[in-house]
């Protein structure tokens, strides 16, 4: 063992403040804090109000992309960058404005666009990382999670857990984008992601396009369970949610309460939540997905909760406001809610810009790490709540 080489230039710097809440400043505390510099060594009480704020205070911005934009350029990308190695699968991933140019959303969330040519394939790697698909136009693509290929369409969504081998090719005569999320900033910055290179190309069976791949043929049956392949799993088996699955659910919540029964989280706001099927818990160790739906001309509390999410407007159009900000977004939308920053959505759908004539939304959290911490709060109309 050799002994470690001392440091020149320590990082940690102190300035004596004369302030009410600090140390009356001598020559001894100067003395004192050109100490603690050299011995790396940094007092609480001058940095407590910056570790041990009085509730979260994130390095993150509310931030709007627009999906034409993303498009746009995703489409210049599919003329220029390769899909394969050195290309890595054309994902583009939304900088927060808030965190230095990192290709971070939030602090602990990945997203980007992922755009894929007529004929392509992505080919094949897996990571400790958990991910998903949403796809908000357009159909073609299949995923092809552990050699089963998974169709792609308008309003699906697909988990994948961490550590299971995936590629992706494209099958019709049309590029498709679709967006990627991921908690690869949270799995950096425990340093505690793997991540492995797989086969280049795919078999025959693989490039194959069944309607529904053998993860649904097994799991996609509301309340009944293989018992062939029965047994709790961090991360959902199932690895298509659809579209026709998801909006009946959320018709169904709004004509209960045009019933006069209950059925909404709040008046005009239908929310159904991905679930492993499995546990009943979310879909992903670390990532919570959920849809919502807000009638025309309906509007929602302001909701603060801790943790981020990352939304994307799926169909119609409407006013967002989060913190102090305020969008107005459409179809393809993406936008960016920071810890603890209010959030109030109006919706402003119509059947001209609105299948369902509401306004939709796709949102993935980090709601599963907070939650695992015993720190998930959430505070509605200043009645604050805490959830297991």
């Amino acid at each position: 063992m050799t002994d470690q080489e001392p440091t020149t230039v320590s990082p940690v710097s102190l300035t004596a403040e004369d302030r009410s809440d600090q140390p009356p400043v001598t020559p001894e505390l100067e003395d004192l804090y050109r100490g603690f510099e050299k011995a790396l060594l940094v007092p609480l009480w001058t940095r407590i109000g910056d570790l041990m704020p009085e509730h979260p205070r994130s390095r993150a911005r509310p931030h709007l992309w627009e999906w034409k934009t993303l498009l746009d350029l995703g489409a210049r990308a599919g003329d220029l960058v390769p899909v394969g190695r050195g290309g890595e699968r054309r994902a583009i991933a939304l900088a927060n404005p808030g965190l230095g140019g990192r290709p971070y959303a939030t602090p602990t969330l990945w997203a980007a666009i992922q755009y894929l040519m007529p004929g392509e394939n992505a080919p094949e790697h897996r990571h400790t990382q958990n991910a998903f698909r949403f796809v908000v136009e357009g159909e073609g693509v299949w995923t092809v999670v552990e050699r089963d290929p998974v169709p792609m369409r308008r309003g699906d969504f697909l988990p994948q857990a961490g550590m299971n081998w995936h590629a992706h090719h494209n099958a019709a005569d049309e590029p498709m984008a679709w967006i990627d999320g991921l908690d690869i900033p949270f799995q950096y910055d425990i340093e505690g992601q793997f991540f492995d290179f797989g086969r280049d190309g795919l078999t025959e069976e693989e490039h194959g396009t069944p309607d529904r791949s053998r993860s649904e043929r097994l799991w996609r049956h509301p309340g009944l369970v293989p018992v062939s392949d029965i047994g709790t799993r961090e991360g959902t088996p199932l690895l298509r949610y659809r579209w026709e699955d998801t909006d009946a659910a959320l018709t169904d919540q709004l004509e209960l309460e045009r019933e006069g029964h209950p059925g909404t989280v709040e008046p005009g706001h239908a929310l159904v939540r991905y679930t492993n099927p499995t546990s009943g818990g979310d879909v992903l160790p670390t990532v919570r997905a959920q849809f919502h739906r807000v009638r025309s001309g309906a509007e929602t509390a302001p909701r603060r909760e801790t943790g981020s999410s990352v939304y994307q407007v799926f169909d119609g159009s409407g006013r967002v406001t989060v913190g102090e900000v305020s969008w107005s977004v459409q179809r393809g939308d993406l936008f960016v809610v920071p810890s603890w920053l209010s959030l109030s959505i109006r919706s402003e759908a119509s059947p001209s810009d609105s299948d369902s004539g509401a306004l939709d939304l796709f949102q993935f959290s980090d709601a599963p790490v907070l939650t695992k911490l015993n720190l998930f709060r959430t505070h509605v109309s200043h009645v604050e709540e805490k959830h297991a």
